[in-house]
Parts: C-alpha cells; sequence; structure tokens
C-alpha cells in the first residue's frame, strides 16, 4: 500500500462515527460525579482547585469506561491515585525546566512500556501523563499541589463510590460475554446445517472466558447463571461440528443428514433461547418444536457409531446449558449416560491489583529489546513528547503544554490507530473549539454556568466515546474550554494556541512514525509460525489422547487449545494491523497470508473434530497414534522454522507415521480419517506458501494444476 493510500485509509477510519449501543445510565452517572466533585470544589476551595480536582474524577469516570473485566471502582481508585501523584510530582519539578524535562521523560516512557501489562492499563498511564501537562500549571504553592492531588484522589473516591451505591446492570458486561458466545454457537449450529465445514470464529468463547476470570470478591456474589454455562459452551462446539461433517458423521444427504439438520436447528434455537435468559436474567422459554425435536426417540434408529454418540452427548451438553441458565424443565438426553458432570467449576481468579503489579513487571521486562513495538512505541513517544514541550515552551503562543498533550493521547504502538486518532483528535478539537467558543461569545457564562457547561460536554462524551474518536474528541475540547473558563482564563487565551499546538503535537506523532516505525507487515512470518506451532501442539495433545485414553477431561488438550486460540487471534491482529501499512510484504503476499490462515484455520478444526471423539479412560489404546503425535509436535516446529526463513514447510515425517499406522490396522474410522485429514491441511498450508512459479514442460505449458487460478480449495481439506 503507497503511503497516500494508507493516509487516506487511517483518515477516514479516524473520522468515522460509528453507531454503537449506548450507556447513557453509565454516562449520567459519570458525569453526576463529575458534579459532586466540582461542586464540592468550588464550595469549599475555589475554581482553581475546582479545575483540577474534575480533572481527577473526569479521568477516574473514563478508566471505568475501559473495556476491562476488572471490578470498576478498583480502576476509578487507580486512575484518581496514579493522576494525584504525577500531578504533585510534576509541580514539584515545574519549575526547573530540565528537570521536569527529566521527570516528563520517565513518565511518558514507563506510561509507553505500560502497554505491555494491557491496553487498558497502556491507556490510563498515557491519560495521566497527558492530564499532568495541565494540572502542575493550576497550584501555586507545594501545599496547594499537595491539595490539588488530595482532591484528585477525592474524585476518583467519588466515582468508585457511585459505580458501587448506584450500579447500572450489575454484572451486565460479564451476561453479555457468556450470551454472546452462546448466540454465536446457535448462529454457528444453524449455518451448519447448509454448510457442514462452516467456519468458527472463537472469539466470543474467548471473551467469555476473559469474562469468567473474576476476583475473589466477584467470586462471591456472582450470578447462578453465569456458573459453568462457559464450559458446557467450549465443549458444544467441537460436538456441533463432529455431528455436522461428513467426513466423521453422517453422508452428505440421506435420512441421516436429515436427522441432522433436525438436531442442528433444535441446538440453535436452545442455546438462542439460554443466551436470551443469560442476558436478561429471565427464566428460559423452549420453543416447543425445538423441545420436541430433541426429545423424540428416533435418534436411536436414524443414526449410528459417531454420529449417535455425538448426537447423545449435545442432548446432554444442551441439557446442562439449560440447567445452568435456569431452567430445570429441559429436554433429557436419550442416553443417561452420557450426561456430564453437574458440579459446577471453580471459578478463574482474577489477581487483585497490588498482586498484578508483579506480573506487570515481568511483562514490561519481556519486551524491553529494542526490537519489540512496544519498547519502540515507549522510545517514540518518550522523544516526541520532549520535543513537543521544549518547541511549546519555546514558541510565544503560551500554553505549550498543548503539543505534548496531543502526542501522547494519540499516539499507540501500531500504525493505523496512530494516525487515525492523530487525524480524529485535530478534526474533533476543531469542533469542539469553535462550538464552545460561540457559545462563550453568545452566553459569556459565569463560573457556576461554566461548570455546568463542563460537566455536560463531559456527560456527552462519556454516553458518545465508544462511536469514534472524532465525536469524544469534540466533546473533550469542549469540556476543556469550560473548565478553563471556569478557573477565569479566557478563550482567546487558550482557543487559538489549543488548535495550533494540537495540530503540532498530532504532526509530530505522525512523524516520529514514520522516521522509527514498528512495522506489522516485516513480522507476518513470525507470527504464522507461532500459530502453526501452537496448532501443531493442539492437534499432538488430542491426537496423543487416542494412545493414552483418559476420558473428556484433558487438561493438556485445553490448555494446547487455548494456546492455539491466543496464536490465532495474534496473527488476526497482527494482519488488520498490517494491511493499512505503506511497505511492501516482503515474502507473504496477501493471497498466501489468506490461503495459509485458511489452512492452519482448517488445522485447528479437524483436531477440535478428533476432540470431540476422544476415547473414555478404559477404551483400547491406539499405539501408532503416540507416534504421530510425535511426528505432528516436532514437524510443525520444523515447519515454523522453515517459515520463518522464508521456506516451505514439508511433512515427511507425518507421512510416515500415518503409513506406519496403516499398516498396523485402525479400529475407528473417525481416527484415522481425521488424522490424514491433519496431514491434507498441512500439504495445504505448504501450497499456500509456495509461491515459486511452476516448472514448465517441454511443450512450454506450466504443470499448473487447472485449479490454480481460482481459490485453493475453498471448502478446506475436510469436505473432501
Amino acid at each position: 500500500m503507497t503511503w497516500l493510500r494508507a493516509l487516506k485509509e487511517t483518515a477516514r477510519a479516524g473520522l468515522t462515527v460509528e453507531r454503537k449501543r449506548l450507556e447513557p445510565l453509565v454516562a449520567l452517572r459519570g458525569a453526576a460525579g463529575l458534579a459532586v466533585v466540582i461542586g464540592l470544589s468550588l464550595t469549599l476551595f475555589g475554581p482553581a482547585v475546582a479545575a483540577s480536582s474534575a480533572f481527577g474524577a473526569f479521568q477516574a469516570a473514563i478508566a471505568t469506561f475501559q473495556r476491562s473485566w476488572r471490578p470498576r471502582p478498583e480502576l476509578a481508585l487507580a486512575s484518581g491515585t496514579s493522576l494525584a501523584v504525577s500531578t504533585f510530582l510534576g509541580y514539584l519539578t515545574g519549575s526547573h525546566l530540565l528537570l521536569f524535562l527529566a521527570l516528563l521523560c520517565l513518565w511518558t516512557f514507563l506510561a509507553g512500556m505500560s502497554w505491555a501489562a494491557g491496553p487498558t492499563v497502556g491507556i490510563i498511564a498515557s491519560s495521566n501523563v497527558a492530564i499532568m501537562l495541565v494540572t502542575v500549571t493550576i497550584p501555586t504553592s507545594v501545599a496547594a499541589a499537595a491539595g490539588h492531588a488530595a482532591m484528585m484522589i477525592v474524585g476518583g473516591c467519588v466515582q468508585a463510590a457511585l459505580v458501587i451505591l448506584f450500579p447500572v446492570r450489575r454484572w451486565g458486561a460479564h451476561r453479555d460475554a457468556l450470551a454472546d458466545a452462546l448466540a454465536a454457537e446457535a448462529d454457528y449450529a444453524r449455518r451448519l446445517r447448509h454448510d457442514p465445514v462452516a467456519p468458527f470464529d472463537p472469539e466470543p468463547l474467548m471473551a467469555a472466558r476473559d469474562a469468567a476470570t473474576i476476583t475473589a470478591r466477584q467470586a462471591r456474589t456472582r450470578p447462578a447463571e453465569l456458573h459453568g454455562a462457559r464450559g458446557v459452551a467450549e465443549r458444544i462446539r467441537p460436538v456441533l461440528a463432529s455431528l455436522a461433517d461428513p467426513a466423521v458423521g453422517v453422508p452428505a444427504e440421506g435420512k441421516e443428514r436429515d436427522r441432522v439438520r433436525e438436531l442442528l436447528a433444535a441446538a440453535g434455537a436452545v442455546l438462542d433461547a439460554a443466551a436470551r435468559a443469560i442476558r436478561h436474567g429471565e427464566p428460559v422459554k423452549i420453543p416447543p418444536e425445538a423441545e420436541a425435536a430433541l426429545r423424540t426417540p428416533d435418534t436411536g434408529a436414524i443414526l449410528t457409531g459417531p454420529a449417535y454418540r455425538a448426537a447423545t452427548r449435545l442432548g446432554a451438553l444442551l441439557k446442562d446449558v439449560l440447567e445452568t441458565a435456569g431452567n430445570s424443565n429441559s429436554p433429557r438426553p436419550e442416553d443417561p449416560a452420557a450426561e456430564s458432570a453437574r458440579t459446577a467449576p471453580a471459578p478463574l481468579l482474577r489477581p487483585t491489583l497490588f498482586a498484578l503489579v508483579p506480573a506487570a513487571v515481568r511483562a514490561v521486562r519481556g519486551e524491553l529489546r529494542h526490537e519489540s513495538p512496544i519498547t519502540r512505541h515507549a522510545i517514540r513517544v518518550t522523544a516526541v513528547a520532549a520535543a513537543g514541550y521544549l518547541l511549546g515552551h519555546w514558541l510565544p503562543l503560551g500554553h505549550g503544554y498543548w503539543a505534548p498533550m496531543a502526542s501522547v493521547m494519540v499516539m499507540r504502538p501500531d500504525f493505523s490507530q496512530t494516525y487515525s486518532r492523530a487525524v480524529a483528535r485535530f478534526g474533533g478539537t476543531l469542533v469542539g473549539v469553535a462550538l464552545a467558543t460561540g457559545l462563550v461569545q453568545l452566553a459569556h457564562p459565569g463560573t457556576g454556568l461554566s461548570a455546568a457547561l463542563a460537566v455536560l460536554c463531559a456527560g456527552m462524551m462519556y454516553l458518545l466515546m465508544r462511536t469514534g474518536q472524532v465525536a469524544a474528541q469534540a466533546c473533550v475540547a469542549a469540556y476543556v474550554v469550560f473548565l478553563l473558563g471556569m478557573g477565569g482564563q479566557q478563550w482567546t487565551q487558550t482557543v487559538p494556541e489549543r488548535v495550533v499546538l494540537t495540530l503540532l503535537g498530532g504532526v509530530l506523532a505522525m512523524i516520529a512514525y514514520a522516521l522509527y516505525p514498528a512495522w506489522e507487515t516485516p513480522r507476518l512470518r513470525t507470527r504464522l509460525a507461532d500459530w502453526l506451532i501452537a496448532d501443531g501442539r493442539y492437534a499432538a495433545a488430542v491426537v496423543d489422547r487416542y494412545a493414552h485414553p483418559a476420558g473428556k477431561a484433558c487438561p493438556d488438550v485445553r490448555e494446547a487449545l487455548l494456546a492455539a486460540r491466543d496464536a490465532r487471534v495474534a496473527w488476526q491482529e497482527a494482519v488488520d494491523r498490517a494491511k493499512n501499512e505503506p511497505v511492501r510484504h516482503r515474502g507473504l503476499s496477501r493471497a498466501a497470508a489468506a490461503d495459509a490462515e485458511e489452512a492452519l484455520a482448517q488445522l485447528g478444526r479437524v483436531a477440535m473434530l478428533m476432540e470431540a471423539h476422544l476415547p473414555e479412560r478404559g477404551d483400547t489404546p491406539v499405539p501408532a497414534a503416540a507416534r504421530l503425535a510425535e511426528a505432528l509436535r516436532k514437524s510443525t516446529e520444523q515447519g515454523a522454522k522453515a517459515l520463518r526463513e522464508r521456506r516451505v514447510p514439508q511433512w515427511e515425517a507425518v507421512r510416515t507415521a500415518l503409513d506406519e499406522w496403516d499398516g498396523e490396522g485402525v479400529p475407528d474410522r473417525v481416527v484415522r480419517r481425521g488424522a490424514g485429514l491433519l496431514l491434507e491441511t498441512l500439504d495445504e498450508l505448504s501450497d499456500a506458501l509456495d509461491t515459486s512459479p511452476p516448472p514448465m514442460l517441454v511443450d512450454g505449458t506450466s504443470t499448473k494444476r487447472p485449479d490454480d487460478d481460482g481459490p485453493r480449495n475453498p471448502e478446506g481439506p475436510a469436505a473432501r
């Protein structure tokens, strides 16, 4: 992609306003907390303290809106306290340019490195540095600075208290995550009726797992319907896939296929009903036709072998889902022996904020290398903040902190977000400043009215912040105009400087990324290699269980599956970041990347099909499966090395293990068919990565296959 097109795409993304579900009650609560803090500060201390305390309450409320499953009061307290500490230390060094510049560089570098601990921590830390640049200019003495810092902490405490006293949809986000996972599986079941090898995006299941990781305090108050349903939903997906896939299930057409379609439709209806019940906290209402389809005794007469086992297990799992969602009148499985355990699993515990510190330190330490995108971001944002502060200090405009503030707020570890946020911040600033300035000139608001208008703009920002950066930045720009006007500063003292310096800060951020980038495109091969290793380990763990039967509870298989999902998400995020970068692909074209992604997705899918039919404890072992598992593990690791070195992976060890297996006999067609499909998907991956021109025959024609001009195997190897 050329630079011109990349700039056009990122600018369009930054100026886009999306249609999102708004949360007016949550926005009202945040605005109310800000109003309380400003009102008390104005009454007790005056406009200067009110302005700084307002920043603390404003930032604390923003922290509660971040995409985090941690309790919102903790985020508000952490944000208000960290901003208070930053402001107080900043004021102590503010009178000495070099000393403050050293503190700014240190604080900015740490904020940049904090992205290693997650986006929520990174956003809060970056916002604290940006707001500190404003708040350090408000106090007039050390004692006043301490008082301002204390009021910032009070602002965070007020927002935390309001979250506790006036909860809006308590556990609502957790309910939505679990309901979205069940609804995604319902949609998957319906799509399988028409496309037996339909793809499935595991992202909703991963989000549900994140939501299920809670603190010890949350575990004591979590609603009963949020216990256990996620684990059951995880086990439903491979059963649905194995029931529908012709390779290990029933023929593509016929009486058996018709029965499978009925079961899939009923499963979709039941999962949708459970999702609605969990989302709204209501009893489950099962459609009568779905209940009738699951209760019919004809399944055992129509389906046999693996398909019958999958249908029986599906009925048991659906019953578990409905019991968890709060309905005991659910259809019973046809084979009582297939019922899964009803005991609720132990919750996944999230560490407290203090216990999180060592993990965050380890994450930051792991990123402290020059080739790391996080480290390059930290260096880049530190240099830009220092340069912006010096330029603002030397330019005869006043309020020079606007330039570094804009830079810190827009810069992110990746190219697309940095450039789109820079455009959105400048565009939003122009709109917000223009509207606020026009209102000031018309109404000439005093202290009280300026405070009210600032609260109104903050509330609008809370309401619209998820619809896009340009809308949020317009509200923030107007908020700052009214807030500083409350402290006695006229719009003519702030508006012109802010517009010019915001543009300067955005330009500095964009130039810095162009000069010192952290492109994702050259790392795509490494991301793909990591996914190949993770998928290979997952497939090997599944295959090895046929050699060592241990029942359905296999922690090693589960851990390998989660690692494969993480690797797949890392790959997809890398592709999304790379698609707008103005750099060459360097050996992995978009077409090759898409074909390789399809092949690896199919590899994980085939392993999932085999996982759905894992042998029970005590079943006859398959010794050849152990050799195949070892071959898969070593071959995928060697293939990943070849991929990084721009070579085509080879799978002779896997082929040899399968040939040896055929010589010993296979007791179950599902096992051998699944093992063959694993090799087919690996061959598909090699074909996708083989970009060398095909050899020519004597007559000058190509040996290229007839179908090579079109998409390679659009239905995936499992369809064959």
